[in-house]
Parts: structure tokens; sequence; C-alpha cells
């Protein structure tokens, strides 16, 4: 075997089956690069479990190798995908990069990160880098009880439940061929988290009524602002729902920690807030970017589009006051530099700014 399936096909996993039950040539199969070894009869569900680690073995095994030459390069293969995500962040190219790598696996996806963060645009370069030819699903989670859930999800039969008249498939027929996209999983209940583990292990689910089971061939990508380990700690995430969600993990990071994003998502939504009200894009002024470079942006990118569209509402003419930023950040809020360093200048000048006691920066800077 060794010199041949090995040698000729070495990306394909070999599954030995034989009615030899002796361990020196099992011993002897693995060595020479068997995935596996098994002795008949052989029951069909430890074939299908070891079919289905082997090839989650190889997919492992593609997206290592694609990884090491993305990193190795630094390009995409696909930048159209992430076309709707504004950035030019080193942190940011790197989460691309990996999600390239890991789109054509069939493994779940978990993308975590702070609120406002643009996970569903990152679920949506995953669906369409997947390859999946079917529809990508929204659905934010939190909030629902098991009952909603499962029939969110999986549908119901005619007469489960009062009201139920008609069937009805749920979101995960749906997303047949395609991708469900699953945010807020960290605020599932227990029994929810039972049921999602057993779609992602088994690919099958029950629509509320039936106890027949039906398949699911549906790409799924989960999206938490939740620390899902403080989550097992606290006994509100299952353990074994984390481990099979750990294959496959993007983390975003928040605006604060890119700032140089800001410039650039600032014209963005400046020119989107001015297009949708029907008004002339508007300049802002050097401070702006400053000021805003010194606040911690909890809300993330979501915050700072819903400021810009509030500060181009109130926009009438001339330079884009900054009036409408001051008083949503505050002084208080923000994050200047106290110590020594060349961020000091701009974070004395933005202060100025903020409070009005400068009419102008004399340096910019964005830090």
């Amino acid at each position: 075997m060794k010199n041949t399936a090995t040698r000729d096909f070495p990306q394909i996993p070999v599954i030995l089956m034989t009615a030899i039950d002796n361990l020196e040539p099992a011993v002897s199969c693995i060595k020479s690069g068997a995935f596996d070894y098994m002795v008949k009869p052989v029951e069909p569900g430890r074939l299908a479990a070891s079919i289905r680690k082997a090839l989650e073995m190889k997919d492992l095994s593609i997206e290592l190798s694609s990884l090491k030459r993305h990193l190795l390069t630094d390009d995409l293969d696909h930048p159209a995908a992430f076309a709707a995500i504004i950035t030019g962040n080193k942190k940011m190219r790197a989460v691309f990069q990996y999600v390239e790598v890991i789109a054509g696996s069939r493994q779940p996806v978990l993308i975590s990160g702070e609120t406002g963060t643009g996970k569903e645009l990152i679920a949506r370069a995953v669906h369409e880098l997947s390859g999946c030819t079917g529809e990508f699903v929204a659905v934010n989670v939190a909030g629902l009880d098991d009952t909603m859930f499962s029939d969110t999800l999986f549908g119901h039969k005619k007469g489960a439940f009062t009201g139920a008249e008609q069937p009805r498939e749920g979101l995960i027929a749906r997303a047949a061929q395609g991708t469900i996209f699953l945010d807020e999983i960290g605020d599932l209940d227990e029994m929810s988290q039972v049921k999602l583990l057993r779609l992602l292990q088994e690919r099958e689910y029950y629509p509320v009524g039936s106890d027949v089971a039906r398949k699911s061939d549906a790409r799924v990508v989960l999206a938490t602002n939740r620390d899902l380990q403080k989550q097992i700690g606290a006994g509100k995430f299952r353990n074994d729902l984390f481990y099979r969600l750990s294959t496959h993990q993007v983390s975003i990071p928040p605006l604060r920690e890119r700032l140089d994003d800001i410039p650039p998502l600032l014209d963005h939504f400046l020119a989107g807030a001015a297009a949708s009200l029907g008004k002339k894009k508007p300049t802002p002024p050097p401070a702006l970017a400053v000021l805003l470079s010194l606040y911690v942006f909890p809300g993330n990118v979501r915050e700072l589009e819903s400021m810009v569209f509030d500060a181009v509402a109130r926009h009438t003419s001339g330079i884009l006051s900054m009036e409408s930023f001051r008083t949503a950040i505050g002084e208080d809020r923000l994050s200047a530099k106290s110590e020594g360093g060349p961020d000091v200048a701009a974070g004395e000048n933005a202060l100025a700014a903020i409070s009005g006691t400068s009419p102008r920066l004399k340096r910019s800077r964005i830090i």
C-alpha cells in the first residue's frame, strides 16, 4: 500500500477493512499512511464515523496548506467577497485571509466580536466564498425560547400545537444547499443548545410535532458577542457544543483596535448618509478624525455610522459641524493618552476641540 495508494494519491484518506484480526498488519497499515483499519464485520455507524472524521482531517490539511500560502504571500484570492467591509487594517486583512481558507469547509464557523463589528458581513463573505448555491438565511436567536427556536429553525407539522393549522418549513429547509446564519447563539437556552448540537453533529433535525428526522445540507455559520468560555463557567453554555464550534473560529477586532479604519469609514458613511438624505456630501473638519480616534466606540462601526448619519441629517452647508459628535461622545468618554509620547499633542488638541476651546487643530494625527 505504501507504494501505491498513499504514494500516488496522498491527498485521499485510506480506510482498510479486512477479515484478518491481527495487530501486526494493522500497525503496519497505519504506519504506511492508512487513516483507519477495521476488522469485519464492520458496524455501519463506526464506518460512517470514520469516513466523516477522515474527510474532516482532509479538509483541515487542505486549509492548513492554504493558510500557509496566504500568510506567505499576503494576498487575497477573492477580494470582491469583502467589498462590503471598509477597511485597510492588517488585523482585518488577516481575518479575510483566514475566511478565504475555511470558506469551502463544511464545518461550522463561529464568528465572535463585540456588537457592531460586522459579524454578519463576515458571515456573508463565508457564504459567498463557500460555493454554496442556496440562499443565505440569517436569524437572530437572542430572546427565542426553545419552542420559538425550534419552530423558527425546524418548522412544524400540522396540528403540532394550538394554531398550527398548516405545516410549516423552517429556516433550515429554506437554507438548503446554502448557509444558515445564527446570530447571538450565546443567548440560547440549554434545550435549544442540545438541538443545535444534534444539527451540527448529525446534520439532522426534527420539526416540531414530528418524530421523523430530516436531513440538512445547509452550511451553519454562527456568531456571538459573548465570551463563551465565561458562559461555560457560569453554566450557561454547553461544553460539548462549544467544542463542536471550535473547529473554525473567526474573531473580529473592535474599532478601537483598528483606528486606521476610522478615516475611510468616516468618508464612506458621509457619502452614504448624504446620498440617503439627498444632500451634497459634507466636508469633515480635520479635527474630527482625531476626535473619533480618542473614543472607545462601545458600539463599534455601527455606532460610528449612526453618529455620521445624525450629523449629516443636521448639516446645512459648509464644513460639517462637530457639535453632534461632541454631544454623542462627551468629554468624559474620551481615551486620550495622559503620559508622554507623540499622541499627546493630538489628544490635547482633540480635547480642546471637543470642549470648543480651540477653533482648529495645530496638528492632526490618526492614532
